[in-house]
């Protein structure tokens, strides 16, 4: 199936609130296991969260590692307004997680460089997908942990359609409309592996994690 681009913003009030409140506790608990076993060793320092919507997972991180300091980027005002709402919530977190609005390329960070870059479903937004990988690299320290997660392309419609009614059959029709897009605009890991390569990021590894997730990880050149 060729990609078919979505928009790269989900700005929507009505799309936001959708997100916010529906329930990703699974694959959301599961992004941060993997960030646990990839990189036992990080339990401290300064983490980017590209794309991080309503917050879920870097308010999950910094509660889970005190340890470190979480920045969460995204382009939504929309999003946003709900990850700064859950971090009210949860006032013990507000010295160590961050939210930024900002829009790649050229978005401006409180941080130059960051241990860890780490990302979940931004990636099927972008229409180039070269500035993601770009932002990652610029954004991460010499030899900074990347975990990138995103969803990956079925290979007709009918098998996107069916992702569909396995895992999104109970849930409002605007998340259930957004998840058939998403799939649709998703890369597969061989695309993903060639703007790796076309940013010098050959070294990152490519796995599918699930019958619809993929899995980038390593650490950024040493330079």
């Amino acid at each position: 199936m060729q990609r078919i681009p979505e928009p790269e913003l989900m700005d929507e009030a009505e799309q936001a609130r959708a997100y916010a409140r529906a329930d990703f506790t699974e694959p959301n608990e599961r992004f941060v296991g993997y960030f646990d076993a990839t990189f036992p060793e990080l339990r401290g320092g300064t983490v980017l969260d590209l794309g991080c919507g309503p917050g879920d997972i870097a308010l999950r991180l910094a509660s889970r590692h005190p340890g470190l300091v979480v920045h969460g980027l995204d382009g939504s005002a929309a999003m946003l307004h709900f990850a700064s709402e859950r971090l009210h919530e949860s006032p013990e977190l507000s010295g160590r997680v961050q939210f930024v609005e900002g829009i790649l390329p050229g978005a401006t960070l409180p941080l130059a460089r960051y241990d860890a870059v780490i990302s979940n479903s931004l990636l099927h937004h972008l229409h180039d997908p070269l500035v993601f990988w770009r932002a990652v690299r610029e954004a991460g320290a010499p030899g900074a942990a990347v975990l990138v997660m995103d969803l990956c392309r079925p290979a007709d419609a009918g098998a996107a359609r069916e992702l569909v009614a396995r895992y999104a059959a109970g849930e409002p029709d605007v998340l259930q409309r957004d998840f058939l897009a998403s799939l649709c605009a998703a890369f597969e890991t061989d695309e993903i592996r060639a703007q790796l390569a076309a940013c010098g990021l050959e070294g990152l590894s490519v796995d599918m994690v699930s019958d619809r997730h993929l899995l980038v990880t390593g650490r950024l050149p040493a330079r």
